[in-house]
């Protein structure tokens, strides 16, 4: 088994710091980059009630309009069991609903209620504030060149992911 297995002479301990050359180096830091990010938004959304994982749905729903929850899972990077969880919150909110889907009664998609939507709208709101702190540290130019590498590398222009 660990003869499959290439040998370096000097292995790279990974770590997510400034300067690592480790293959896993970029995907540690994306990850921290990740977690800052989402608690800092999280801080948005607790006093409305919902978390992130929430409004990751209320996303999809304003985008696409009503979706049906396997499009969900998929939109979302959720498992069938999490965004079964996700969805019975939001219906308990009463910030979405399912419905049937016309030709096949066994199939529900999510819509977005109008409180759903108020709440959204608040949501983003709430967010600027917490936003702007946490790209503070970056020098003008810097936010939109960070957004546009991270949608390059979120979506390559092949269609991989």
């Amino acid at each position: 088994m660990t003869s499959d297995v290439p040998r370096r002479t000097t292995a790279s301990r990974v770590t997510d710091r400034p300067g690592d050359a480790s293959p896993f180096a970029l995907g540690l830091l994306l990850r921290r980059a990740h977690w800052h990010a989402a608690a800092v938004m999280e801080g948005a959304l607790r006093p409305l009630g919902i978390e992130l994982r929430h409004f990751a749905v209320l996303i999809v729903l304003v985008d696409r309009g009503p979706t049906v929850q396997r499009d969900l899972v998929a939109a979302t990077g959720s498992d069938k069991a999490g965004i079964m969880r996700v969805v019975d919150d939001l219906e308990r909110k009463g910030l979405a609903v399912r419905r049937t889907v016309p030709g096949d009664r066994r199939v529900r998609a999510v819509e977005i209620t109008p409180q759903g939507l108020e709440l959204f709208d608040a949501a983003h709101v709430a967010a600027v504030p917490r936003a702007e702190r946490l790209v503070a540290e970056l020098r003008p130019g810097e936010v939109e060149q960070l957004t546009d590498l991270l949608t390059r590398f979120a979506h390559p222009a092949g269609g991989e992911a």
